[in-house]
């Protein structure tokens, strides 16, 4: 069979499954250990029986054992960048993605490019931090998980990237050190109301801990803006939060409670839902 052939078969059998057909090339990548190019160079070579066999082992734990394509390759790519993900941490989503760009914005908005100091809360992987940390050299980072499990994955993905970052072990503003203070704080909580449903290829492989947030979805962002102010510089201030796309009018009436001086920007993604809320000082 040839890699055009073995990739199509593949596809087909995802789709019956309604299952993502392009993670099937990413399994035929993994399986041949080629780069895209080299696989559309050689579409329609025959493939090696071991290549074969592989991909199919590969194929059968995503379709038939409904693990996410990411655990089984043990990676993904966040803005660019090579993250390791397993069962201990979310696989970072393209909406974070956009949250991380918007982040970006923002801070050469109001910011100018100047040294900040940035915590982002709940960083599982580090996705976000790394990101940060890359594009924007002069942030000093911090990064928060209460899972120490994450906070490995963490860790290892920020030695990969060549990133600069200090990590905490802890809840929340628990992991922080008494006395920080910050300009930018940034956090993608679990917002998954309880009794929400989701799909169990997520449902049964990533961490729930990282997924559900309380009764209707926002009791992390409570938590978190509850004692933010304690944690931010008093003259000007970002903060940036990912959501639920359905619980844009109550998150600001919370924020509102908290921080009745600042300007409130809710931003849709790229699909037009209300995902991304910043809370702003200027």
């Amino acid at each position: 069979m040839t890699y055009f052939g073995l990739m199509r078969v593949g596809e087909k059998k995802a789709e019956e499954k309604q299952l993502e057909k392009t993670a099937v090339k990413s399994l035929l990548l993994f399986a041949s250990s080629k780069s895209p190019t080299e696989i559309y160079e050689d579409l329609h070579e025959e493939v090696p029986k071991v290549i074969e066999t592989k991909f199919f082992e590969l194929l059968n734990e995503y379709l038939e054992e409904g693990r996410p394509v990411q655990y089984i390759i043990g990676y993904t790519y966040f803005y660019g960048y090579k993250i390791l993900v397993n069962e201990d941490v979310l696989i970072p989503r393209w909406e974070t993605e956009e949250l991380t760009e918007h982040i970006l914005i923002y801070y050469d908005r109001i910011f100018k490019g100047s040294k900040v100091k940035t915590l982002d809360l709940g960083t599982g992987s580090g996705a976000i931090a790394i990101a940060l940390k890359k594009e924007a050299p002069e942030m000093e980072v911090m990064a928060s998980d209460i899972s120490e499990a994450a906070l490995k994955v963490a860790e290892e993905n920020a030695s990969i990237n060549k990133a600069d970052i200090i990590f905490e072990k802890g809840d929340l503003f628990k992991a922080v050190p008494k006395g920080s203070k910050f300009d930018i704080i940034v956090s993608n909580p679990p917002y998954l109301m309880t009794s929400e449903y989701v799909m169990p290829i997520v449902k049964d492989n990533e961490p729930h801990v990282a997924l559900f947030g309380g009764e209707d979805g926002l009791d992390f962002y409570r938590s978190i803006l509850l004692d933010a102010r304690r944690y931010l510089n008093e003259d000007r201030y970002m903060m940036a939060f990912e959501h639920g796309y359905d619980k844009v009018e109550d998150l600001n009436k919370i924020i509102k409670n908290y921080f009745p001086e600042a300007e409130i920007v809710n931003l849709k993604d790229s699909a037009g839902r209300n995902r991304m809320t910043f809370i702003i000082k200027k």
